[in-house]
Order: C-alpha cells, then sequence, then structure tokens
C-alpha cells in the first residue's frame, strides 16, 4: 500500500469510536530520504529510508491514549484501533484531555507555502554534491584531513484527521549539504564545519561554497589560546545565536508555565528584553523549514511577535495546556505520532538591528565572538545559565586570536534585557537570528 488517503483516515476514526471511543483522531505521515557520506574521495555511506507509520489517539471521557504503528493494513488498523481504545479506557483521567475546540480548527483552502520540490537527485548526484563539498574543504590551506562531507534528500507528507470535523494534509521536501574539516595535525587539531538545508534543490548554495567555508573555519581555530576568568562582553555569531533562545522558548510554552517550572513564569505581557528586541514566529513563511499550514492538532496557525519591542506577548499553548492556564490554543501544538501533542514554534526569528557583527565588535571594544557552543547546563527555575564555548577574543574591534576550553555564565533574565542584536541575519534554519551582543557575562577561562 503506497499510501494512506483521508476516506481511510476518516474511517480509522470512525471504528475508533465505533470501538468506545468518545472522540479519535488519525494522523498518517510518509517519509523517504536518501543521503550519502564520503571520506578522503571516497564513498563511505549510502543510506535509504521509506516509512508510513499510522497514530491514533482517542478519549474516553477524559481518558486519552495513543498508539502508532507501521502496518497500515486493514488488519494492522484494526488491531491499533482495539489496542488504543482498551489502553484509553485504562488510562487515568486528564481533566485538559480532548481534541482542540472545533471554532479553532483551520479550514481549506490552506496557503500555499511552497514547500514541495518534485526533484529526487539520485545516489550518484548526492555522491558528486558530497565529493565537490570534500574537495573544497580540503583545498584550503592548512586543511589537513577530512571530517567526512555529506549530500541528502528527502521527502515527506503529513495528513490528520479528527472526529470533530478536521482534515488536513501538507508536504515538503528537504535538501541537505554538509562538510567537516581537520586542520592541523595531533594534539594540536581542530575542526570546522559548514552545511546547509533547504527546501527547494535550487535553494541550496554550491557545494564548493559549503565545503570551503568549512575548510576555513577548522583553520581559523588553530593554536587557541585559554582566556582569564572575567566578565566581558560576549557576541554570538548569526549561525548559532538563536540557541540562545532555546531557554526562552522553553520558559514560555504552556506546559512549562502550567508546571510552575519557568523562570518567566510570572512575566507575560512585561518587558523581558530590550526594546530593540522583537521575535517572531512565522508558520507560514514560504519555503520555510518550520512550515506548515495548521499546527499539529488542526488548529489555525498565524504569525506571531512572541517577544514585540522587548515585551513578552503571549504563552505558547496547545490545547491541554491553553485548558490548564484558562487560556486558548495560540496554534502551537506540535507532535509526532506517538504521545499527546507537546507544543513548539515553526520559524522562529529575531529580527535585525542596525549593527554588523563588525559593527557590534567595534561597539563592544573587546570581548568574545562565540562561534561554537556545547553542553549548556539550564536552571528552568531561576535562569541560571552555563554553556561550554569556543572561538575568538577580539580587541579594539578586530579579531585578535582565537580561544577553546572557556565556559560563559549568566542569569538569562537578566541577560536577555541586554541583548543588542545585529543587522547580520541569514536564514540557515527554523530558528534564525543574527549576531546578538550581550555584555558583561562572566567568562571561566584557565
Amino acid at each position: 500500500m503506497r499510501g494512506m488517503d483521508e476516506s481511510m483516515l476518516q474511517e480509522v476514526v470512525a471504528k475508533a469510536r465505533a470501538a468506545g471511543a468518545d472522540a479519535a483522531e488519525a494522523v498518517f505521515a510518509e517519509r523517504q530520504s536518501l543521503s550519502v557520506t564520503v571520506r578522503l574521495g571516497e564513498l563511505e555511506e549510502v543510506e535509504r529510508e521509506e516509512s508510513r507509520d499510522l497514530g491514533v489517539r482517542v478519549f474516553v471521557g477524559r481518558r486519552q491514549a495513543t498508539v502508532s504503528g507501521s502496518d497500515v493494513s486493514a488488519e494492522g488498523r484494526a488491531k491499533l484501533i482495539e489496542r488504543v481504545v482498551a489502553m484509553a479506557k485504562l488510562a487515568p483521567e486528564d481533566p485538559y484531555a480532548g481534541l482542540a475546540p472545533a471554532e479553532r480548527l483551520a479550514h481549506g483552502p490552506f496557503p500555499d507555502l511552497d514547500l514541495f520540490d518534485a526533484a529526487e537527485p539520485d545516489a550518484e548526484t548526492l555522491e558528486a554534491r558530497a565529493l565537490a563539498a570534500e574537495d573544497a574543504a580540503r583545498a584550503v590551506p592548512g586543511v589537513s584531513n577530512s571530517d567526512s562531507s555529506s549530500a541528502s534528500w528527502s521527502t515527506g507528507a503529513w495528513r490528520l484527521v479528527t472526529s470533530n470535523g478536521f482534515y488536513g494534509e501538507h508536504r515538503a521536501s528537504s535538501f541537505g549539504v554538509g562538510a567537516g574539516a581537520i586542520a592541523g595535525e595531533g594534539a594540536a587539531m581542530e575542526r570546522g564545519g559548514d552545511g546547509r538545508q533547504t527546501r527547494w534543490q535550487s535553494d541550496l548554495p554550491q557545494a564548493e561554497q559549503i565545503g570551503a567555508e568549512a575548510g576555513r573555519r577548522a583553520v581559523d581555530r588553530l593554536g587557541p589560546r585559554k582566556l582569564a576568568s572575567m566578565s566581558a562582553p560576549v557576541i554570538f555569531e548569526n549561525r548559532i545565536a538563536a540557541s540562545t533562545l532555546g531557554p526562552l522558548i522553553g520558559a514560555i510554552s504552556g506546559p512549562s508555565v502550567a508546571r510552575g517550572v519557568s523562570f518567566l513564569k510570572a512575566r507575560r505581557g512585561e518587558p523581558v528584553f530590550s526594546e530593540a528586541v522583537t521575535l517572531t514566529d512565522d508558520p507560514h513563511r514560504r519555503r520555510g523549514l518550520g512550515s506548515s499550514p495548521f499546527d499539529d492538532e488542526g488548529v489555525a496557525n498565524r504569525c506571531t511577535n512572541i517577544i514585540d519591542a522587548g515585551v513578552l506577548t503571549t504563552w505558547l499553548l496547545n490545547t491541554a495546556s491553553a485548558r490548564q492556564l484558562g487560556l486558548e490554543t495560540t496554534g502551537h501544538a506540535s507532535r509526532g505520532l506517538a504521545g499527546p501533542p507537546g507544543v513548539g514554534t515553526s520559524n522562529l526569528t529575531l529580527q535585525p538591528g542596525e549593527l554588523d557583527q563588525a559593527g557590534l565588535m567595534q561597539a563592544a571594544g573587546k570581548g568574545l565572538l562565540v562561534t561554537g557552543m556545547f553542553g549548556p547546563s539550564l536552571n528552568p527555575n531561576t535562569g541560571d545559565w552555563s554553556v561550554g564555548c569556543y572561538g575568538f577574543w577580539f580587541e579594539n574591534g578586530e579579531i585578535a586570536y582565537p580561544v577553546s576550553e572557556i565556559t560563559i555564565a549568566g542569569n538569562l533574565a537578566e541577560a536577555y534585557r541586554r541583548v543588542v542584536p545585529g543587522a547580520d541575519l541569514e536564514f540557515r534554519g527554523s530558528a534564525n537570528a543574527p549576531s546578538l551582543l550581550i555584555d558583561g557575562l562572566a567568562i571561566a577561562g584557565k
């Protein structure tokens, strides 16, 4: 069976109700992908995937259960329905469980978000792309080895039917190229990488460009120094700056607020950033890596300024957390096939400011430019945050030397108020930000 159309999903929902469910929803997801990895001019791995999975969620009163499976035959569907209804009857009661309110459901025709490119590159094409990226990385003076390069393609479709009248589907494609390079030898080795992913093949940068950037980033990290512990301005490079917003998204998600585990739980409607910061979540961005015409409960979604000139305007809510907080869903439900929906963003964009990265460095004078982060730690109740990082020390607004083995730390509730956004916004993923300057962060070095 190639796939599952609306009538078959409607049949699953109807049979679930006939089996004793008061309400039900069925989700069908199918995916095809192909990825090729090369190293030192040789083919290292070819990975193909084809999957078709059905998820069923049912409600018996205020009890709910979810099951999923890859057997979508008539017999497989019948077993899933029997199992999920039996599970729901034994589940604990949840006063907030239920489908999204019918009046909040999205109705077609849905906006065309231009997410699907029908191009299907074969393994040879992807191998050539990966080799071109690797060759460009290895050609950079100072690069001593390859950390492998890859190229990939995938396509997927998502269909959702609910017993209170929703049907929607969307499909999307994805094309990617990545390269990794090693510079130096022995204990003095440094790694660098670059990669891009786009919805349309024609939007993907040249593989040679990605490889050359990976090589340059590896070489630039050679000979890092350690810093003395201090407090100094820190600039987060645009390609990683959006990860500083992860703790924010966790803190304003409905489930966190409802549980009281959030350092921003009393701050809705208040300034959390400076007036220079506006953070937009836009599910309808054309060709966006996080775009969808409706949320994962079928609720109509829309562009929202989550932070508007510094002010936190909203929580991110699905139906259950909205009920728990006495509010309405904001269309931020996010789910896979198993388990009830959680909360997630779509295309998150911190809007750019006036100064490019060089301008931020000039404004700060001296400090740390962070180009890589790892091992973040967060106290969700207080906002105390730390992260391992590497990058460059700059003085008089100019790069002075690479640095590594450092940790930066601060309280995000305070640090967010001091964020100065740069002008160098690039759309590289589903969360994007320009370079961000925060003064006075603690740097733990040698």
